[in-house]
């Protein structure tokens, strides 16, 4: 299954889980023939996100309703702006409007944070990565949501890279152990996957260094002082990655070390949601 059709799957499910059966309150005291026209109105300063996924429930409800859309995707908004406006049956657009919010609200808070952290490391070659501590099922959207806010995807899943963690490491012996198994894993199955793998000190960087076989090293839990001393070891040769403990006070000082990338966990997991609303016009 492609990522469409799990964003379609997705937002399948939110209705079923939203609709149910049907939307009784519309349904009640509402004309099923009746025309009317909402904005989607921002009540909060950040980045819109969601506005493409918008479409697709708008249109899954009801593939005649119109939307005119007036700001997109990964645009700064302002309390007070209109993103865009939705036309047609009055009941299909309240089925579709909690929906609707609950998408884009999430995305756009998540957009939002990741920017924070793009502008803290504004003239600097790092790019911020989110991680895998995404909410069970939304990963997709979240994961675009992240992109929306100027940052970079790490891997989608399990299935996409491999990443030797410290759990990998200490079950499989070594750090020479574990990228044997993983490079005679790849070639047994014909994959062509990059490998990751996890630096807990500066003994397993220069361990990992002398084996030259992985694409890309993770200091994870490094102090700067330590994350700058591993990148003159590592001096170029190898992709690098901080990870944990990094915060907007702080990523740029672990930036300014020279890594590739920073990961943060919480720009999917530690995020407050974009305050919007659906009005009736």
């Amino acid at each position: 299954m492609d990522n469409e059709q799990l964003i379609d799957e997705l937002i399948n499910i939110a209705i079923c889980e939203d609709i149910g059966s049907g939307d009784h309150t519309s349904l009640s005291c509402l004309n099923n023939e009746s025309l009317g026209e909402a904005k989607l109105l921002i009540k909060d300063n950040g980045i819109l996100a969601g506005v493409e996924i918008a479409k697709k429930v708008f249109h899954k409800i009801d593939e005649k309703l119109e939307i005119n859309g007036k700001i997109n995707d990964g645009i700064p908004v302002f309390n007070g702006d209109i993103a865009f406006y939705v036309k047609g049956k009055q009941i299909s657009i309240l089925s579709a409007e909690r929906i609707v919010l609950n998408f884009m609200q999430r995305m756009s808070g998540i957009a939002t944070h990741t920017n924070l952290y793009v502008k803290q490391l504004k003239g600097l070659k790092t790019k911020v990565l989110d991680t895998r501590k995404t909410t069970p099922g939304l990963r997709l959207i979240e994961k675009m949501a992240v992109k929306t806010g100027g940052g970079e995807n790490h891997r989608v899943g399990l299935f996409d890279m491999i990443l030797i963690k410290d759990n990998h490491i200490d079950f499989a012996g070594s750090i020479e152990n574990a990228i044997t198994m993983a490079e005679e894993y790849l070639q047994k199955n014909a994959l062509n996957l990059k490998i990751e793998i996890e630096a807990r000190n500066l003994e397993d960087v220069k361990k990992i260094i002398e084996t030259d076989r992985v694409q890309r090293i993770l200091l994870d839990n490094f102090t700067v002082a330590e994350t700058r001393k591993a990148v003159k070891i590592i001096n170029g040769k190898i992709e690098t990655e901080s990870s944990g403990e990094i915060t907007l006070k702080n990523i740029r000082k672990y930036a300014k070390c020279g890594v590739d990338y920073i990961s943060v966990g919480a720009l999917t997991h530690h995020i407050q949601s974009l305050d919007m609303s659906l009005k009736a016009v």
